[in-house]
């Protein structure tokens, strides 16, 4: 039985789900060993939420302007001069002329369609060449009424931007059918051109958004842009909009009330949320106090004193082992703020007093037949 004993204390007779709560400490604590060891805390818990954090559309794109208040390189423009009479400028038969009003005797001349250039200029007669770019409808007509004072008799302006080419937002990814929506005034916003493609294939907790406009890229998920208006921002000619699934998940392992990969929705959940996910920790076998989520971490969720020794991996992350003591009542506020991350590992340990169970059970195993055959009077 001493022999037995011994091969037990040295993990002979039976294996164990993983390291235990004093290798993962040590482990953790070994200089150059490549691992950081963290206790679950408020202050950990904020650190790691905010370098979690992703720009959102209205931090990165502005909410923006709807589509026709603003010229644009490439726009078309629909430019009509008035002058009272007597015309001097713009009172040719070249030019379309055409009433002011019912009863009026100034007279307007509208100009070919005129399109704006890379460079954000257009070119008007009399007025020379004017910027367009950036201006309203309603400031460039001014702008251009100003260049034409002393050249044309008391110049009035109105300006259009017309429909072009170059005003449609693509639509493209999981959504019904993929399509271009052609703007408006009316000022088309991201959830238009949600609707414009037929809505999402998956669930809207499953699904993300990204929205490319130039050289920025940004992305979200489609929950947190329905639940916050800001983040519906107007539309712009050439935006593309991609919708995808976007399938995140953590392994748990260990004395869990499962060992799996869990799946959690694009919004993302916190440690309280996960745990209770996977059925809490056994009560048997887990060891309350050796709960741990190994994560390749961002370093601004570290401080850079703590980093030490620890090397960064080819993508720049620290590996990090996060320690959860859950006979600490301070640990479950920590958990409600702690953003669990796709990828993440959870490892409950084992209780010592889990693997004294386990020897228990084999003696027991190889007495009881002998204790029935010799009640049995063999």
């Amino acid at each position: 039985m001493i022999l037995s004993l011994s091969a037990c204390g040295a993990g002979v007779f039976f294996g164990a789900d993983g390291p235990s709560t004093a290798r993962i400490k040590k482990a953790g604590g070994e200089s150059g060993y490549g691992a950081l060891l963290l206790e679950v805390n408020e202050q950990t818990a904020a650190r790691a939420s905010i370098a979690a954090r992703s720009p959102s559309f209205a931090e990165v794109l502005g909410e923006g302007q709807p589509f026709g208040t603003i010229i644009a390189p490439g726009d078309t423009l629909g430019i009509t001069i008035y002058e009272a009479p007597p015309a001097v400028l713009f009172g040719a038969a070249a030019l379309d002329t055409s009433s002011l009003s019912a009863g009026s005797s100034q007279r307007g001349s509208s100009l070919p369609l005129l399109q704006v250039s890379n460079a954000g200029m257009v070119d008007i007669p009399f007025a020379g060449r004017v910027r367009a770019a950036g201006l309203s409808p309603q400031d460039l007509a001014r702008d251009i009424a100003a260049r034409l004072v002393g050249k044309a008799h008391s110049p009035q302006v109105l300006v259009n931007i017309g429909e072009n080419g170059t005003s449609g937002v693509t639509v493209v990814g999981e959504v019904a059918k993929s399509t271009r929506l052609t703007l408006t005034p009316r000022g088309e916003r991201l959830l238009d051109a949600l609707a414009a493609g037929g809505g999402a294939r998956e669930a809207v907790d499953k699904v993300s958004i990204q929205m490319t406009r130039g050289s920025a890229v940004v992305g979200m998920p489609l929950e947190r842009v329905i639940r916050d208006p800001q983040q519906n921002v107007y539309l712009r000619p050439g935006d593309i909009v991609t919708v995808y699934y976007q399938s995140q998940s953590f392994t748990v392992l260990g004395a869990s009330g499962k060992n799996d990969e869990v799946k959690f929705e694009a919004q993302g959940i916190t440690l309280a949320q996960a745990l209770g996910r996977i059925g809490g920790i056994r009560d048997d076998r887990a060891n309350p106090h050796g709960v741990f989520i190994f994560r390749l971490e961002e370093p601004a969720a570290i401080n850079a004193a703590d980093i030490g020794t620890i090397q960064h991996t080819p993508e720049g992350k620290i590996p990090v082992i996060y320690r959860v003591d859950m006979r600490n009542p301070a640990t479950f506020f920590a958990a409600q703020h702690f953003i669990m991350r796709d990828h993440d590992v959870v490892f409950v340990t084992s209780a010592p007093s889990a693997d004294l169970q386990k020897f228990v059970n084999i003696i027991g195993a190889a007495i009881y037949p002998l204790v029935t055959i010799k009640a049995a009077g063999f």
